[in-house]
């Protein structure tokens, strides 16, 4: 039987003074079985770090959020969508396979 992921919620409040961005996000995180509590939390501080890109690339009409994690590689682990599906933002934690970095380069 396969182990499944570890869900965690949190309420994360950004006050980011340098890019003028202060929101307060809900957010669910899934932490796969065979990764470790120190590359959620990566995944997490990234997500916080380019928060303020809703606001600076899409004005704000954009979802942030998580992308599959490692059950699905094709998929980032942090993404901004815009409000047409086009994947503005695109971060990959730790050492990026060749194949997903040079889709991501693809994309336009």
């Amino acid at each position: 039987m396969a182990l499944s992921a570890t869900i965690y919620k949190c309420n994360l409040s950004i006050s980011d003074v340098d890019n003028g961005y202060y929101a307060e996000h809900a957010l669910t995180l899934a932490r796969h079985p065979s990764e470790t509590d120190e590359r959620m939390m990566v995944r997490l501080a990234a997500l916080a770090l380019n928060a303020h890109q809703v606001q600076t690339l899409c004005h704000g009409d954009a979802e942030l959020g998580f992308g599959a994690g490692l059950s699905s590689p094709e998929d980032p682990d942090v993404r901004l969508v815009d409000f047409t599906g086009r994947k503005r933002l695109w971060i990959e934690v730790g050492q990026p396979l060749d194949k997903p970095l040079l889709k991501a380069s693809q994309q336009s």
